[in-house]
């Protein structure tokens, strides 16, 4: 389980026609979303679900989340906005998914592939497959418009002047 969102759902809790929910985080979840992802603030995170029975005992999670986050600018470190929006679809499944499943899927694209967890003491963790979900949306390097870095290794002009032999004969000339 996340500690991070304790999102869960009891699978015995589910009804036959499954569950909706919508949730925003509380400050001190979006605090310690914030701390493990490094962001400098969580301004909101806002989660819509739905939680259904599938076949053979497996349940589908599917939803929508909006969050807005600040992160610190890759070059200049100052607070960069922005703001998430995103999908997600996952299956939670018992016992281990075992390889034989994933062979037949050998030949399709990954991209056409379900997610598929394993549920693990019946519970249905929505709250890591949300943290899971923002994690993979964030801007691995945030840049606040028009920051540039700038860079140049000193050690590179001292070797260009050293290879030019009149360089040393102007320093000598510049002392003189």
């Amino acid at each position: 389980m996340n500690a991070l969102l304790d999102w869960t759902h009891a699978t015995t809790d589910i009804p036959e026609r499954g569950l909706r929910r919508s949730r925003s985080a509380t400050d001190g979840e979006r605090a310690a979303l914030s701390e493990a992802l490094d962001l400098l603030s969580c301004d909101s995170l806002d989660v819509s679900y739905g939680v259904e029975p599938v076949a053979s005992g497996a349940w589908r999670v599917s939803g929508d989340l909006k969050a807005d986050v600040i992160q610190a600018c890759v070059v200049s470190l100052e607070p960069v906005a922005s703001r998430i929006a995103e999908s997600f679809s996952v299956e939670f499944r018992r016992g281990a998914i075992g390889e034989d499943e994933q062979e037949a899927d050998g030949d399709r694209e990954v991209f056409s592939l379900v997610d598929v967890e394993p549920l693990r003491d019946d519970l249905i963790d929505v709250g890591r497959i949300v943290y899971e979900t923002v994690s993979a949306a964030l801007d691995p390097y945030p840049r606040k418009s028009g920051a540039e870095f700038t860079w140049s290794d000193p050690r590179e002009a001292e070797a260009a002047a050293r290879a030019n032999p009149f360089a040393v004969l102007k320093k000598l000339k510049d002392e003189g």
